[in-house]
């Protein structure tokens, strides 16, 4: 691997979702996700509230099967105080599998990135040396750090939970009103952990586990994938389909005044962070869309292809990370390639995201 501007240059792909589809054999995880586990009907009979029909989540690719697509031609104009005009994305790393979603920054600047097939989590220094961090993960998907260090991930094999991986490994949340959190229905997409040691997460909804592990929902006719705090962890951010819903926090983590913060043309929204200013940035189809902290679009970042995930990291916090989701043709592999691009705005140094 080389380096130019503070960015790894390397070569990744990734397989980002697997699931059953016709022709295929029932399998089991470890590296399945509970909604595709061939066991996950038994869980599913000792709900007391069963899951509701199956009906999708916002986000690129989200089918089993993404249409083919190609590298596309993009070319990255100026947005003022966030990137310059010219900047291209390079490669930073690849892997075969499931494996690049839900990612972070770290105080070094590397990245941690959750390995969906493998159960593991790996980290990318700045100098682009990969080393496996955690294991046996059962499937997990998406990280999380606040701002006091604790690292939390979502767990999404068979029996989904939130785990707690630092400074202690343990079950943090895995119930929802007495029930598995597979009786939710669907996949447990993302996290965001807050200073009061508790974890907002999607799961087709929203939810909020607080620092006893004790879940409540929020919110009402959402499909929500990412989601995201401000920087003063005041508000909550969550995408909705091609918009990003908001919701006021309260002093117990709470959630109130359910509103559109913003909408756009186009695909649906996927992963989210901030910056030091406290703008939005929401992976799309079309790229990365920047949002003002008053709910104004600023412009799109394009990509070569759909992203699904991003995160400052690097020197200074200002290199923006970003999943790729593709699949180069019909039956072929999916890749999740993580790239990277040089930014003007810096990141939010307050937290891993």
């Amino acid at each position: 691997m080389t380096v130019k501007a503070g960015i790894i240059v390397g070569v990744v792909a990734f397989t980002v979702v697997t699931v059953i589809g016709l022709g295929q054999a029932p399998r089991s995880g470890p590296g399945v996700q509970a909604a595709q586990d061939a066991r996950e009907p038994e869980v599913l009979k000792t709900c007391k509230t069963p899951p509701p029909p199956p009906r999708g989540f916002g986000g690129p690719g989200r089918g089993a099967f993404p249409a083919p697509s190609q590298v596309r031609d993009y070319t990255i104009t100026a947005i003022p105080g966030v990137v310059a005009a010219g900047e291209k994305w390079q490669d930073v790393w690849q892997e075969n599998g499931n494996n690049d979603d839900g990612i972070i920054g770290t105080k070094d600047g590397s990245v941690l990135i959750a390995q969906n097939d493998k159960s593991d989590i790996v980290r990318v220094n700045p100098k682009g040396a990969v080393s496996v961090v955690y294991s046996d993960t059962n499937t997990g998907g998406a990280l999380t750090m606040s701002k006091k260090g604790t690292l939390f991930l979502a767990s999404r094999g068979l029996n989904a939970k939130i785990l707690e991986l630092a400074p202690l490994r343990r079950v943090f949340a895995d119930k929802f009103a007495g029930d598995s959190l597979d009786c939710i229905g669907g996949v447990l997409n993302d996290v965001m952990a807050d200073a009061k040691g508790g974890v907002y997460f999607t799961m087709g909804g929203l939810f909020y586990a607080n620092a006893k592990g004790v879940v409540t929902q929020f919110g009402s006719g959402l499909r929500t994938n990412g989601i995201i705090l401000s920087p003063d962890e005041k508000t909550v951010y969550v995408t909705n389909g091609p918009s990003l819903a908001s919701f006021d926090v309260q002093a117990d983590g709470s959630l109130t005044n359910q509103r559109e913060f913003v909408k756009w043309e186009g695909g649906p929204g996927d992963g989210s962070t901030v910056d030091s200013v406290g703008r939005i940035y929401v992976t799309t189809d079309e790229g990365i869309r920047v949002i003002t902290p008053d709910g104004r679009l600023l412009g799109l970042i394009p990509t070569p292809h759909a992203v699904v995930a991003l995160t400052f990291s690097g020197p200074e916090k200002k290199t923006l990370y970003a999943s790729e989701f593709f699949r180069e043709q019909e039956g072929g592999p999916i890749h999740a390639p993580l790239i990277a691009i040089r930014m003007t705005a810096q990141g939010y140094m307050g937290r891993a995201k």
